[in-house]
Formats: structure tokens, C-alpha cells, sequence
């Protein structure tokens, strides 16, 4: 039997530990699979190199990992969120042959939409806060910016303060990441392979309209949470997991 293995990366100063346990509701629905969560360099295991400062650069470094991991045959997904979003993109142009189908979660593409789509000026000014708080404080205030579930706060608070403590993201690797991010344009590429968006209407951080935007160039299908917010897979993991269920195995 074909191996299922899934690809997920993250999005700006964030690591693979934030995705908290949604690597179990993605087995729940795939349980022979493997996920594999990379990290973009600046954060997680590489926290403490410099994040390279084009989108490119961070495919480069993060393909290395994925080749260690990946095995002959096996049937490979990629997932991802926001700046993770671009990251796929541009992996898709570089290595069309590395995935099977992507799916990208909240993300925004220059050239496809205006900047103050891509970050919203309330959000841009809230992170700019975060530069000025510390530990608990700030994740708190993170989380208050691109989590709608309240349900999870805590939870979600504890995972991200232990992980801000043992790897934390350096403000300059912060500032790397969102000059990749907000310099990124795709140009007139389209995805060789089934792409398919997820959004969360509610976004405070990424208007909606940026994966709207990106749905109807591309000509590839979008699914809207009504209440979620940025942190998709942190307000309602079960239902990411079912629409890429849906549609890897129909």
C-alpha cells in the first residue's frame, strides 16, 4: 500500500510546534499517514539561524529537510498556512514534481492583491506591540490577533509560552520573515497540480478577499469558515482536516 505522507509548514514567526495536535485530527482521517511539520528558517529548530529574506532562499533551505524524510513512492501532500502559503507557492514553481496536492490556508500573493489586504493596517500595529512585550504577554497577544476560538485560548496560551521560551523567534528573524512575505509575488504562475484554498472569513490579520483573489485567478476551489479567524487549524482543526479529507480522497 501507497504511503500518504504530509508536508506542514507554518507561517510568520511561527514553528512546527504551533501547530498543536493537528497532526491527530489529520490521522483521524488518514490514520496509515505520516505528517512531518517543517520549519522555516528562523524558527524552531533553526531559531537561532538568520531567516533568509526572500521566499526562494526559505525553499531552498526547508527542500533539504524534506528529502531526508521523504521516501520512494510515497504519495506526498503539502499543507500550509499563511506565509507557509507563499512558501508552497513557490515550491510548486520550483519542484512542481514534490507534491501530489497542496493545500493553502489563509495566505496572500503581491501582484494579486493590495498590501493592505495582504496585512491589514489594525494587525500591522498590533504586531508592532508585540515587538514591546515579552513571554506570556505576548503570545497572549498574539493569539488575541489570529485566534477566534476562545474555547482553546488557554490551551493554546500554554503550548505557545513553553515554545516561545525554548526557541524563541529573534526580532530580527521576525522582520526577515515579513519582508519575504510582504516583497513575494508569484508572477503569473499556476499551480501544476490541485490546489485547493481554506479561509476563515473572521480573519483579523488576512482580509478574505486575498484568497478569494487568488481562487479566481488560479480557477481552484475555496472553502470559508464563517467564524475562524488567521489560525485556521487553531480554531476548528476538525474541519480543516475534513475538507482536505475531501479532497485528497473524495
Amino acid at each position: 500500500m501507497t504511503k500518504q505522507h504530509f508536508y506542514l509548514i507554518r507561517g510568520l514567526i511561527r514553528e512546527k510546534g504551533h501547530w498543536g495536535n493537528f497532526d491527530e485530527h489529520l490521522k483521524s482521517h488518514f490514520p496509515d499517514s505520516v505528517v512531518t511539520a517543517l520549519d522555516i528558517p528562523g524558527a524552531g529548530e533553526y531559531f537561532q539561524s538568520a531567516s533568509p529574506l526572500t521566499v526562494a532562499g526559505m525553499v531552498e533551505i526547508m527542500r533539504q529537510d524534506y528529502l531526508k524524510v521523504r521516501t520512494e513512492g510515497e504519495e506526498s501532500y503539502l499543507i500550509s498556512i499563511s506565509l507557509g502559503g507563499m512558501i508552497s507557492v513557490e515550491w510548486m514553481k520550483r519542484y512542481p514534481q514534490d507534491f501530489l496536492k497542496a493545500t493553502l490556508i489563509n495566505t496572500s500573493m503581491g501582484g494579486i492583491s493590495p498590501l493592505h489586504h495582504r496585512l491589514r493596517p489594525s494587525a500591522f500595529f498590533h504586531l508592532l506591540k508585540t515587538a514591546f512585550l515579552k513571554g506570556r504577554d505576548k503570545e497572549a497577544f498574539i493569539i488575541k490577533l489570529i485566534c477566534n476560538n476562545k474555547d482553546y485560548y488557554e490551551e493554546t496560551l500554554n503550548l505557545w509560552d513553553e515554545i516561545q521560551k525554548e526557541r524563541p523567534v529573534s526580532l530580527s528573524n521576525a522582520l526577515r520573515q515579513l519582508y519575504a512575505a510582504a516583497t513575494y509575488r508569484p508572477g503569473n504562475f499556476i499551480p501544476p497540480i490541485p490546489v485547493q484554498l481554506l479561509v476563515g472569513v473572521l480573519d483579523r490579520m488576512v482580509n478574505v478577499y486575498c484568497s478569494r483573489s487568488i481562487a479566481s485567478r488560479w480557477k481552484v476551489p475555496l472553502s470559508e469558515h464563517p467564524t475562524a479567524g488567521h489560525d485556521l487549524t487553531v480554531d476548528d482543526s476538525y474541519w480543516v482536516s475534513s475538507k482536505i479529507k475531501n479532497f485528497i480522497a473524495p
